[in-house]
């Protein structure tokens, strides 16, 4: 007898699991929808100016979720957050390839660019790399003089799961390099990268609209235009949660309104 106690109880159990766990991800319009940024997004702005537009133009409430490309995509994909802005193109198609996430469309476009001291009148910049177009030579030429002038030149590196991180990393193996201390040296997580290279004078890749955010003496942009320094932007809902207003994003942003607020926001373009 106790026995089939056991087996009607675990028989209860899991049918009521799966209704517990729709439970727990039914979310109505009166919910916030949970936006994951990537840190970039974040600090350019362009995370906050579509939250703001979105929010005007449709009355439904964002909570902007800010941090890393690839582990906001691990958010995303156990459905603690709905949607997610980020620039990790390789590791956003190997969610959608396991159909973890929804809707994965192109939202805005933008790159990386390399950042250091400001040439001045015929002084170059230490590493001698302003206004070259292959980012690979450039950080060769930046390594090979960081190293024959020690003390003279610092490389700040984010060094974590960001998508700018990503793109640098491909860059350094696009150079054969290795990058090492004491010349490369990894900044502090908490403070924006682009602040930290000012008041270092180091040098950075960084996401041009994140640079343009906290731009300023005593660095410059050097090198940009290179085809691999290109980050686009995009924009998914999670499997796991469907919040209401998912589909209604997904169609915003990619519709007139959204389009207009990538177009004008600084370091970033629609995509055409």
């Amino acid at each position: 007898m106790t026995r089939r106690r056991l087996l009607l109880g675990a028989a209860a159990s899991s049918l009521a699991w799966p209704a517990l766990v729709t439970a727990q991800q039914t979310r109505s319009l009166k919910d916030p929808m949970r936006l994951g940024a990537d840190q970039a997004l974040m600090e350019s702005g362009l995370a906050a100016a579509l939250q703001r537009a979105f929010g005007r133009d449709t009355g439904v409430a964002v909570q902007l979720v800010g941090g890393l490309a690839l582990p906001l995509l691990d958010t995303l994909e156990r459905g603690e957050i709905d949607a997610a802005l980020t620039n990790a193109p390789e590791a956003e198609q190997r969610l959608e390839k396991q159909g973890l996430v929804h809707d994965r469309l192109h939202v805005a476009d933008t790159a990386l660019v390399l950042i250091g001291p400001a040439p001045k009148k015929k002084v170059p910049d230490p590493a001698g790399i302003a206004k070259m177009t292959d980012a690979a030579q450039a950080l060769q030429q930046l390594r090979e003089a960081a190293l024959a002038t020690p003390g003279s030149i610092t490389f700040l590196t984010l060094s974590n799961g960001s998508g700018s991180h990503a793109v640098e990393q491909s860059l350094w193996r696009a150079a054969k390099l290795a990058p090492a201390a004491p010349w490369y040296v990894k900044a502090d997580a908490a403070s924006p990268l682009a602040l930290q290279a000012r008041q270092q004078g180091a040098y950075a890749l960084i996401e041009r609209g994140a640079w343009l955010a906290q731009a300023g003496a005593p660095l410059a942009v050097l090198v940009e235009g290179d085809a691999r320094m290109a980050m686009p932007v995009h924009m998914m809902r999670s499997f796991r949660v469907n919040h209401p207003a998912g589909k209604l994003f997904s169609a915003w942003i990619t519709g007139p309104k959204g389009r207009a607020v990538v177009a004008s926001h600084r370091g970033y373009r629609a995509p055409g």
